[in-house]
């Protein structure tokens, strides 16, 4: 068993797979080759920094988007986005004029615009969660209504189906933390910096079977 995490020149992957390791028996391992993610058991998408430049390294990786057509689209296998991975599996990142997404979970990824002009942008820190002890997802057990994560990030996913929100963080709106469908889940949040409530909800991850 296996955890493929991408490597696509985006962000410390280093301390993701650290609290991967921590929470599971299984091969993490940090890659950038399609053979591998074709491989793995579980796959995680992560993300740091413009939605475009992201989208634009995915690209860049010869054979790596359809590896993950095959094994997350095609063979259904347990997916994880964070941050801008999870950004990405939208349809369009309207940040620097519009860029397409994977498409796998419709929807918009907008600017963030607190109706509070005290509220900074980024949004950057600790935030509670709002709706995981009613979503009944899998990857949200245990976690409770108010629980705290990490967020660093000043675009937002808006998805086009309400019932793929699993989650949310209050800031000045009403901000997208959590998203999913089929074997398909997002964070806004890190969950590798988010302390007892990433890796539990890490650990509900690797024992997924969508």
């Amino acid at each position: 068993m296996t955890v493929a995490i991408i490597d696509y020149g985006s962000g410390n992957l280093r301390s993701a797979a650290k609290a991967f390791e921590r929470m599971s028996d299984e091969k993490v391992i940090v890659t950038s080759d399609p053979k591998v993610v074709e491989a793995a058991d579980h796959i995680v998408l992560p993300g740091v920094g413009a939605y475009a430049d992201c989208r634009a390294g995915l690209r860049a990786v010869e054979g790596m988007e359809d590896a993950l057509q095959k094994t997350v689209i095609e063979a259904g296998r347990p997916f994880l986005g964070i941050c801008v991975g999870m950004q990405l599996l939208a349809t369009i990142g309207e940040e620097f004029g519009g860029t397409e997404g994977l498409d796998w979970i419709p929807g918009h990824v907008k600017a963030i615009e607190p109706d509070d002009a005290s509220l900074k942008i980024p949004h950057m820190g600790w935030n509670e969660l709002h709706g995981v002890d009613e979503s009944l997802h899998p990857v949200l057990d245990d976690l409770d209504h108010g629980a705290y994560a990490y967020f660093v990030h000043s675009y937002h996913f808006v998805p086009d189906n309400k019932d793929h929100l699993l989650a949310t963080t209050p800031y000045g709106q009403t901000i997208t933390a959590v998203i999913g469908r089929d074997n398909i889940v997002g964070t806004q949040f890190h969950p590798e910096k988010s302390q007892e409530t990433g890796l539990r909800l890490i650990k509900n991850f690797l024992g997924w079977k969508p």
